[in-house]
């Protein structure tokens, strides 16, 4: 008796959870018009609409369609139109065209995500322990994986929203901290043979595969800045003419800055001495103390060796995040903290700060396995392990990413012209 209680206890506590989220990424879509939605400004980007379609779709494909008896789909033709990249499910709408998939509408789309909750809610309750310790991770993946879709409606729609000539804003413009930034300082770590990778005790109870396993890595001693580098670093970077010396950029960085004729970070805009960025509070006065970000990492390549610096390795990074108080994490600027601001904040602490929230963190490691990977079973082995080619491990999380999805071991991974994120750099340097 006493373990079914248990089962229920946890079944309970996972439909909260499961309602929490799935709320939250409908408080998300509250500032936007269903025209709003609709918006897709690049292939790389996603209307909110399909956001919202497809966290429900992962539902109904992986969760209903498996353990709900006499299964009968919302609508047949969401199976294809709503599916990222899942090979094993079989036929996917071209992701260059999601904008042009007008209907369903917005209000179906609503509909569809009310349905499938209910049907997901019903289907943990009634199910037995058996059915639950399946369902279980499943659910909880899930909600993984809309917390990262949450992270990139907000990046999805700040880009669509940039390019309209208004320049409209996301939400209301909210006081920014002004504080006196510290001077950028540096802090020695010994490095030596650590382990690495998910660690339940202090990570939490979910990890992506990606995350595992822990091993050990060799690390020789090393020195990270207390801080990410700052708008106003960014701007003496401008000055000295970075994006006009090619000896800064890796050749597939100087081919990217050449034929985008770039001259500084995506949505910056004005002349030198009067630089404004768009923001989701809308344009706004550059900021020189809070982090720099949307930089791809051929910019935070050249940036860091302009910073006579280097980026860092996610395992240099991960040590140094493990050894900050687990108090750190839990108070930085993420998207559901600090009365929801998805702008970088910035720091007046010299101690080693913001290794969490604010921006991601570009690292120097390529996006590949552990020693020892595997990837989950079934279709959703896809997840991950299929993307390990030509990316770059991005750490932290940043502004707009939920506090309670983000851990020390969290992998995230990009291209290297990757720009729409808030992606920025700490610089690194060997001891």
């Amino acid at each position: 008796m006493h373990a079914t209680s248990d089962f229920d206890d946890l079944a309970a506590d996972l439909a909260r959870n499961f309602q929490r989220i799935r709320q939250q990424t409908e408080r998300l879509i509250a500032p936007l018009s269903a025209e709003d939605c609709q918006l897709q400004s690049m292939p790389d980007a996603s209307p909110a609409k399909w956001h919202l379609a497809h966290t429900t779709w992962f539902f109904e494909t992986f969760v209903l369609e498996r353990f709900e008896a006499a299964f009968t789909p919302f609508d047949g033709h969401f199976r294809v139109l709503f599916n990222s990249y899942y090979n094993g499910i079989g036929d996917k709408h071209p992701r260059a065209q999601r904008g042009l998939v007008s209907r369903p509408t917005l209000q179906e789309v609503m509909v569809y995500r009310v349905q499938v909750d209910a049907r997901v809610l019903k289907l943990l309750t009634t199910a037995n322990q058996g059915t639950r310790s399946e369902l279980a991770p499943l659910i909880t993946l899930g909600l993984h994986h809309e917390q990262q879709h949450q992270e990139l409606l907000l990046t999805d729609i700040k880009h669509a929203l940039s390019i309209n000539p208004r320049q409209s804003a996301y939400m209301a413009p909210q006081p920014q901290a002004v504080v006196q930034t510290q001077p950028l300082r540096w802090h020695a770590y010994a490095g030596g043979l650590v382990s690495h990778g998910y660690d339940a005790p202090l990570d939490g109870e979910f990890a992506f595969d990606n995350e595992t396993p822990r091993h050990r890595v060799f690390i020789a001693p090393f020195e990270l800045a207390s801080r990410p580098v700052s708008n106003g670093e960014m701007m003496a970077f401008i000055a000295d003419g970075g994006y006009q010396r090619p000896e800064l950029w890796l050749s597939m960085g100087w081919d990217w800055v050449t034929m985008g004729a770039r001259r500084w970070p995506l949505y910056w805009q004005g002349k030198a001495g009067d630089c404004q960025y768009f923001t989701l509070q809308g344009l706004q006065a550059v900021n020189p103390t809070a982090p720099v970000c949307h930089l791809s990492y051929f910019e935070a390549d050249a940036l860091a060796r302009w910073a006579d610096a280097r980026l860092p390795t996610e395992f240099e990074w991960e040590l140094a995040a493990r050894a900050l108080p687990l108090k750190t994490a839990q108070t930085a600027n993420f998207a559901d903290q600090a009365l929801y601001q998805p702008v970088p904040q910035p720091h007046s602490d010299d101690s080693p700060a913001q290794f969490f929230g604010d921006v991601w963190e570009w690292t120097q490691s390529n996006y590949n396995p552990y020693p020892g990977y595997q990837a989950w079973e079934g279709v959703v082995g896809e997840y991950n392990g299929k993307f390990m080619c030509n990316q770059f491990v991005l750490r932290g999380g940043s502004c707009a990413t939920p506090q309670s999805h983000i851990r020390a071991s969290y992998r995230n991974f990009f291209p290297p012209d990757a720009q729409w994120q808030f992606s920025g750099l700490r610089l690194a340097r060997n001891a």
